[in-house]
Parts: structure tokens; C-alpha cells; sequence
């Protein structure tokens, strides 16, 4: 069995928590692992009437029975894991790299008062940038350094591989979207590290043989939170008019939004190696899809949609949300084999 990785293929709030919570119940891996940058990415899980948003516990924390990690090049900050966990109820199933690098208020302070990450970037100000600077220079505490975090600590690549080798199923659990990597995106307005795939497996400690699957997440419009480029960026008054109009999940601020980006998701496809395509609220631009569970019960503007997203990109669209629960999903993986 191989490992199976979920990547963002915009600018982030692509809808990735709601496929990987949906993909934890349904596939039900023993592993969920959290990869990418750190608090500063949000991912919200919506079960039922409850909803939540998450910056450090892994979205698959839906499923009761898989164990939850946190990869090694994962920046944490403790303060908003520990209250996540008691949130979710899952301690005793949760584990983190001892060589997670440790977020500080310091950081947190740094980016605040940085009039090029807070004002011209657009930084979120969870202190990700100034820790991975840190990070980077060697100055950064790790996660085995911090006595509240002693009965977290796991050799999670060590965990992962056994699983791996006993045949059991991994998820690995991306942030961001693609152009916000640091390598690949809208430099200078991006994160502070790169979050392709590729960057996904070394943060848990895979390489390119244990990955299955690479499934890259499109919503079916484009928005991005903060400053940056946004190729066809619609009038505010455009984008409430459609019912686009959202907030970022961990700063609230309002994204900006614009239509379907073919080109970036042929790059991004490109970028990932992806083989699959998880598309997300398609029932926002088509609302006759709202809770369709079969691909014929899809509208045929619906279908046409997705059929020009295969064709500019060359892999199928399997996974298509058609609702905010984790259980409003077509799944056409079963018609693709």
C-alpha cells in the first residue's frame, strides 16, 4: 500500500479539510498526517451541525480510529495545538515530531511589528515566517524541547513507514495551495515555505516511491486572502452577486475571488505530478448539484464543467463536493480504475 497525498492546486482555501475529512472515512487510513507550513493555514470540517477550524490537528480527526501526526517540517505553535486537541477530543491519538520547530510569541510579535510581512505581504501574523527564519538559521526551538509537549512526541516518519510496510493506508494532509509556494508561487506574496507535493512527503518523511496517489484540490472558482496577484479577480459586488463571497479561516479577512483558472490548474497538475482531481462547491456555481451523491444527477453545465477541467489538465475528476458536509461528496474513483 502507498501513501496517498492531498495538495492545494490555487491560492489555498480550495476546500482541502472537507476532502480530507471525507477521504478519512471513507478510505479509513491508519495514519493522517499533517504536512506543510503550520497555524497559519486553516481548514474547516464541517460534521453534521458542528463545525470546526482547525490550524494544527489534522482534518481527518473524523475518523475515531486513525492515528493523527504532525510531520517533522510542520512549525507548531503549542498554545493552538493543545487547544485543538482538547477541542476534538483526541488526545491519546495524536503525535508530533520531536523535530517540529516551536512558534513563539516572539515570532508572533516579529511578524506583527513587520510593516513588510503585516502590510505589504499580508502575512497572517501567526509568526510561521519569523520561526521558519529561525528555523532555517538554527535558532529555533524543537518540539523535544518543550515539557508540555513530552507526551506527543513520536518518530512519525519511523511510524509512517511501518504502516507502509504492513500495508496500511497513509494520508498525507497539505496546506496552502500551490502558487502560494515559496519556490513556485506569487513570490514575494506567498508563504513562508514550499508546499507542492513533493515539499508535502520530505515535511513527513516519504519519498517519491511511497506515494500512490496525488490528488490536487480545485475549488470551482479561484479566491485568495491577502495581498498578491489574482488573474480575472471579480468586483466585490460581482462576487456576492454569485454567492462567492467568503472570509479566510484563520484571519476572517474577506478573499478576493475569480473564475476558474484553467492555466494555473494545468501548472499545478503539472507541479504536483497529480493523478487525480478533488473538485470543491460545485454546488456554489451550479446549485442544482447541491447534494448530488452520483455523477448522473449532475446538472449538464455541471458535467461540461467538469469535462473541460480533464481535458485542459489530462487526469480525471474523481472526488466532487456538492455540499459543506464531509458526506456531500460524488466519489467516481471506482469508474476511473
Amino acid at each position: 500500500m502507498a501513501a496517498t497525498v492531498v495538495v492545494g492546486g490555487f491560492f489555498g482555501d480550495e476546500g482541502k479539510g472537507k476532502i480530507i475529512s471525507y477521504l478519512a472515512l471513507r478510505d479509513d487510513p491508519e495514519i493522517v498526517v499533517r504536512a506543510g507550513v503550520g497555524p497559519n493555514a486553516g481548514h474547516t470540517i464541517q460534521l453534521g451541525d458542528r463545525k470546526f477550524f482547525l490550524r494544527m490537528v489534522p482534518s481527518g480527526f473524523v475518523n475515531q480510529r486513525a492515528l493523527l501526526l504532525i510531520g517533522a517540517g510542520v512549525l507548531v505553535n503549542p498554545k493552538v495545538l493543545l487547544k485543538e486537541v482538547e477541542e476534538t477530543s483526541t488526545k491519546g491519538r495524536i503525535g508530533l515530531d520531536p523535530q517540529c520547530a516551536i512558534i513563539e510569541d516572539a515570532h508572533v510579535r516579529r511578524e506583527e511589528e513587520s510593516v513588510h510581512l503585516s502590510k505589504r505581504i499580508g502575512s497572517t501574523r501567526s509568526g510561521v515566517g519569523a520561526c521558519a527564519a529561525d528555523r532555517a538559521l538554527r535558532l529555533a526551538k524543537l518540539a523535544r524541547d518543550l515539557p508540555e509537549l513530552s507526551g506527543f512526541l513520536m518518530d512519525v516518519s519511523g511510524k509512517i513507514h511501518e504502516v507502509l510496510r504492513s500495508g496500511g493506508r497513509v494520508l498525507v494532509e497539505g496546506t496552502q495551495g500551490t502558487f502560494l509556494s515559496l519556490y513556485h508561487g506569487t513570490y514575494p506574496y506567498c508563504t513562508a515555505k514550499d508546499v507542492c507535493a513533493s515539499a508535502l512527503c520530505s515535511d513527513v518523511g516519504i519519498g517519491p516511491k511511497d506515494v500512490g496517489d496525488v490528488i490536487v484540490t480545485f475549488k470551482s472558482y479561484v479566491t485568495r486572502v491577502g495581498e498578491g496577484p489574482l488573474e480575472g479577480q471579480l468586483p466585490r459586488e460581482e462576487v456576492e452577486r454569485r454567492g462567492w463571497l467568503e472570509y479566510g479561516t484563520v484571519t476572517r479577512r474577506e478573499r478576493r475571488a475569480a473564475p476558474f483558472n484553467f492555466e494555473l490548474a494545468k501548472r499545478a497538475v503539472m507541479l504536483n505530478s497529480a493523478t487525480q482531481i478533488a473538485l470543491t462547491k460545485l454546488d456554489v456555481v451550479f446549485p442544482e448539484a447541491r447534494g448530488a451523491r452520483d455523477y448522473r444527477d449532475l446538472p449538464a453545465g455541471a458535467k461540461e464543467f467538469i469535462r473541460m477541467i480533464e481535458s485542459a489538465t489530462g487526469i480525471p475528476v474523481t472526488i466532487i463536493g456538492t455540499g459543506p458536509s464531509a458526506d456531500e461528496v460524488i466519489d467516481r474513483r471506482a469508474d476511473q480504475e
